[in-house]
């Protein structure tokens, strides 16, 4: 092959690797967005509950202060 055979073939391997990065990277920040979303939906389901048992626990105090 000559040089410039080789070249052409450098660059077509190239720019299909570089393809190929792309599309796992594109991929990569899918997941790592979906991860995120799932964990953003946890933490305010957490704090949700941790909000209902709160309160629940300020209502049983002002009933037992009332009840006495």
């Amino acid at each position: 092959m000559t040089k410039k055979a080789l070249l052409a073939v450098a660059m077509l391997g190239t720019l299909v690797m570089g393809a190929g990065c792309h599309r796992n990277t594109k991929e990569s920040a899918k997941n790592d967005a979906e991860r995120a979303a799932d964990k953003t939906e946890e933490a305010a389901d957490d704090a949700g509950d941790k909000i209902k048992d709160t309160v629940e626990d300020a209502g049983d105090k002002i009933e037992d202060a009332t009840d006495k």
